[in-house]
């Protein structure tokens, strides 16, 4: 004659050490089962303990109760949802492990049908889990991080030309007023100069031996390249500066 009551002991042994905290037993009237035997219920997730690669957002019960004669028939049966798991799914999901429990008559079941809740589980949440996880991913890598404006031929001659304009009116605020409202009428045209007689003046004062080799000797080419260069580089790297602070501004 076999000893149910062992069988079902030793059982409830054996889930309490491989199963741990997931693990405990609950007062029958929490169960949901039409019985007042002891009652146990186990936790579960897609993800086996030691695997804390993905946070899965669902988490099921799975409540069971040894009848008279288990394992030579099946025990009660229940299944709860503790974290986003739609009804609908728990009704399949008790209609899968009632049908394992009728495969499995004869032996203790209920470890497999905890496998099978978890497999289940795997195969119904991870992969949209995973999907999700993906989708934010990609968002993610979608963003654009502005790294203020590009410098191009364009941008920095149209800056140049603002640069030389404000240039141009710093060093008109510092000349002498006498300068700036001098008459134009005194000032003569090229063919008023040249009908006056000075240019006839000019062309007659007597040019010193070697004058235009002194003259030529006096110009330095080389020097005003060089300056020129300094110049551009200067005003490049202002160009730079302005423009990385008018992007932080714009950020701000």
């Amino acid at each position: 004659m076999t000893d149910y009551t062992q069988e079902q002991d030793m059982e409830i042994e054996a889930l309490e050490a491989i199963l741990a905290d997931e693990f405990q037993e609950i007062d029958p009237s929490e169960s949901g089962l039409s019985t007042t035997k002891r009652c146990f219920q186990i936790t579960l997730s897609p993800m086996e303990d030691d695997d804390e690669s993905t946070t899965m957002p669902v988490q099921l019960a799975l409540i069971f109760s040894h009848t008279e004669k288990y394992p030579d028939e099946p025990p009660l049966l229940n299944v709860r949802s503790l974290r986003g798991i739609p009804g609908e799914d728990l009704k399949v999901l008790k209609q899968k492990l009632e049908q394992e429990a009728y495969e499995n008559l004869g032996m203790a079941m209920v470890y497999t049908l905890v496998s099978t809740s978890k497999e289940w589980l795997g195969e119904r949440f991870a992969k949209d889990t995973i999907e999700d996880i993906d989708e934010e991913d990609t968002a993610k890598d979608d963003i654009v991080v502005p790294h203020g404006e590009a410098v191009t031929v364009e941008t920095f001659l149209a800056w140049r030309e603002r640069y030389e304009a404000e240039l141009a009116l710093e060093r008109a605020k510092l000349m002498p007023e006498s300068v700036l409202t001098a008459s134009k009428e005194k000032k003569l045209t090229g063919r008023q100069w040249f009908e006056s007689g000075r240019a006839a003046g000019k062309s007659a004062m007597p040019v010193a031996e070697g004058s235009e080799d002194d003259d030529e000797e006096d110009i330095d080419f080389d020097d005003d390249d060089d300056d020129f260069e300094d110049d551009e580089e200067d005003m490049l790297e202002h160009y730079l500066a302005d423009s990385s602070s008018h992007s932080a501004v714009t950020a701000d």
